[in-house]
């Protein structure tokens, strides 16, 4: 029904913006990886709206409780279910709204015929923050293959931002996102390659409206013998070693003057969004490859062998 990503790296997200909670539930996840309600701290709190002056004025800590899955400090290798409180929703804000330009309330009245008009509901960008407590997970075992992704706001107009601002209005943005560290033959051919897939998971992201790789659009206008030479991170839906170069450009968050409360720009939150999906989907497609040889497959049955 649309609520889980991957397939070996498994995550579903759930809960409703103003709801007792929202949460993850992270499957595949190996056993013995150290994981604490501290590590979830640092990207919980880029994400956490009511703490900028350029963000959402809702004020939520985004405590992650784990609750299953974890014992003395370790995975224990099976789903690990992630929960985080819902402690500062104002549904009374919303009560007389009725359908908000630009959101998705009318098209969720559609296709289920009841809208849970709070906040968005489901399509709130809360949601996002199980997605962010669950990439914290997929990051941790990156690391330990010393994979990194970073991912930074660009070219945004800070100005021109407090302009919107005191308009009651709001601004569209862009996202770079770099990933380090990824070896060569990481992906899946025709249709699971590698950047389709971080595609998908990137666009999945509410207000995502174009995702680039590489040159990006920049391709269509290059020849190729210039594009050959800078045509790199992957190759064929397949990672070549290189570093991967993604732009995600952002539409301005619809919630405008008296429609809610809402972030003036989505990029400086959407970081570690992105990074969060990001990591899903190379921790996927890494355990993916490992059914790929027969040799990965030989050495990994005697090492359970032994152990």
């Amino acid at each position: 029904m649309g609520n889980s990503f991957g397939e070996i790296f498994r995550v579903t997200t759930f809960g409703e913006s103003h709801g007792e909670a929202i949460g993850a539930v992270v499957d595949g996840c190996p056993a013995g990886l150290a994981l604490a309600p501290a590590d979830f701290l640092e990207d919980m709190g880029r994400r956490r709206p009511g703490f900028s002056e350029f963000a959402s004025a809702r004020r939520e800590e985004d405590e992650v409780r784990i609750l299953s899955g974890v014992f003395q400090g370790l995975t224990l290798g099976t789903p690990i279910a992630l929960l985080i409180e819902n402690r500062d929703a104002r549904s009374q804000d919303y009560e007389n709204l009725g359908f908000r330009q630009g959101h998705g309330d009318a098209v969720y009245m559609e296709k289920y015929g009841i809208w849970d008009y709070r906040g968005g509901g489901r399509a709130s960008g809360r949601e996002t923050a199980a997605r962010v407590a669950a990439g914290v997970i997929a990051k941790k075992i990156l690391r330990e293959l010393e994979i990194e992704i970073l991912a930074e706001a660009a070219e945004i107009d800070y100005d021109e931002l407090k302009r919107a601002m005191a308009e009651g209005d709001s601004l569209g943005s862009t996202v770079i996102c770099t990933i380090r560290g990824l070896k060569a033959g990481i992906g899946q051919p025709v249709f699971n390659k590698l950047e389709a897939d971080l595609a998908k998971a990137i666009m999945s992201i509410g207000g995502a409206r174009a995702v680039e790789f590489a040159q990006g659009r920049k391709a269509a206008k290059m020849r190729a013998t210039e594009h050959n030479e800078l045509d790199k991170g992957i190759l064929a839906g397949i990672s070549d070693g290189n570093d991967i170069h993604i732009k995600t450009s952002f539409k301005p968050p619809p919630t405008i003057k008296k429609g809610g409360r809402h972030d003036p720009i989505l990029a400086p939150r959407a970081c570690p969004i992105i990074e969060a999906m990001a990591a899903i989907t190379l921790t996927n497609h890494i355990f993916l490859s490992f059914s790929n040889k027969i040799k990965t497959i030989k050495a990994a049955y005697k090492t359970a062998l032994r152990g």
